[in-house]
């Protein structure tokens, strides 16, 4: 059974996805700061112009001025885009103002990524006000449906417009995703007229608090159970609900802990789950292990079996250890939030055969994972290359609560 668990505290609020007691998927927020950087919409200034980089920075109010790269000021679809890209000079002044949503957060000493490629996620699709073309999730599970989805997807935008339809759009009504675009097309001309009389810099949109987003991203069909442990949060995901998803209302609970007894999160060992998951070394369940080791530049994770012998050979043994390795590597991804490059120490297979089948685990495995990740493929050395898009900085554990306590 897949639950979602919701911990609500004065000034946190964190989000875990379980599947048979084992951790998916862990979100935080702190409550004072609600609503993430990333999708963020700013009225910015040209600072400087580098037509060395092809790149300028602007000042969208932060301490660090935000980098704006040639491909995120061109038109977003690429046949809108000239056959040679132009100077950046040639598009872009020092002292000019213009909009830009952030796509990715500062990390390290460097400043936030912008784009002039805007989009809106709403519950059943993202809107793209200015792309001028039509996609449809991959998750999607007939191309009959994709098909209907694209067509209703022509149907309800407008010239210029751009739309992709999300996986919770599968098998919905053409009025469900109809409201769905009029409501992020009224919002991005809320946002238009704000930034014309707005002086830059200036924020005029933040993305949705971590409730809206829960009800938003996170809530699909395959969730059976959503418990939340906080009366406020609870009424207003229960609000939510009724505009968004009103089918899973009846998935919702409120959990109620006995004084003296277990939490939510206590109950489903989420804390531990999520301590032992950030630590350099793993162990796996047939006992052998992963090392982690992450530095500027990528990660590196070594798979070793450890303790374990297996039952038959030593390719059986290895071939049995990297399959159990390449399943939790992905899980791991999600739980740790580690974006870059990431290159996988598997131990070595002779069979060719078994090197695809890890490998195609792999693949399997991160097609769950909300951020895009792209298995990459072996080397010449046998080490395993993967990606996965870096939005954010890596997460630190949460701090164990106290047994009783609700935080």
């Amino acid at each position: 059974m897949k639950k979602m668990l919701v911990h609500g505290q004065k000034d946190m609020l964190q989000i875990a996805i379980v599947d048979d007691h084992a951790l998916q998927e862990y979100y935080m927020e702190k409550t004072e700061n609600a609503g993430q950087l990333v999708g963020s919409i700013y009225k910015a200034r040209v600072v400087n112009v580098l037509p060395g980089m092809q790149a300028a920075f602007v000042d969208i109010g932060l301490p660090k001025n935000a980098f704006l790269y040639i491909d995120d000021v061109l038109h977003p679809h690429l046949e809108r885009q000239p056959k040679e890209k132009p100077q950046i000079n040639r598009l872009l002044q020092p002292g000019q103002e213009l909009l830009v949503q952030v796509m990715k957060e500062p990390l390290g000493g460097k400043g936030a990524r912008v784009t002039t490629h805007f989009s809106l996620p709403g519950r059943f699709l993202v809107y793209m006000p200015i792309a001028d073309y039509i996609g449809v999730s991959k998750k999607v599970s007939t191309e009959s449906e994709r098909s209907r989805m694209r067509a209703i997807g022509e149907r309800i935008r407008l010239p210029g417009e751009g739309v992709i339809m999300r996986t919770a759009a599968e098998g919905e009504s053409v009025e469900s995703l109809e409201g769905d675009v009029r409501f992020l097309r009224e919002l991005w001309q809320e946002i238009r007229n704000r930034g014309e009389s707005a002086s830059a810099p200036m924020l005029l949109h933040r993305d949705a608090d971590l409730v809206h987003r829960l009800v938003r991203d996170l809530l699909t069909a395959e969730i059976d159970q959503i418990w939340i442990d906080d009366g406020a949060v609870f009424r207003k995901t229960k609000a939510m609900m009724k505009r968004l998803a009103p089918a899973m209302l009846p998935r919702l609970r409120l959990f109620e802990p006995v004084i003296g007894g277990a939490s939510l999160f206590q109950q489903a060992n989420i804390h531990e789950q999520m301590q032992e998951a950030c630590q350099r070394r793993y162990r796996l369940k047939s006992g052998g292990d992963l090392v982690w080791d992450a530095t500027e530049a990528l990660t590196v994770i070594d798979v070793n079996t450890g303790r374990f012998v297996g039952t038959s050979d030593l390719e059986d043994t290895v071939f049995r250890t990297n399959l159990e390795a390449a399943e939790q590597i992905a899980r791991l991804l999600r739980l740790r939030d580690v974006g870059g490059i990431i290159i996988v120490d598997f131990i070595d297979m002779e069979q060719e055969l078994h090197r695809e089948q890890v490998m195609g685990l792999l693949e399997r495995c991160v097609r769950s994972d909300r951020t895009k990740c792209q298995v990459v493929g072996w080397t010449r050395l046998g080490l395993l290359e993967m990606t996965r898009k870096k939005v954010r900085e890596q997460k630190a554990p949460p701090a164990k609560e106290a047994t009783g306590s609700k935080e």
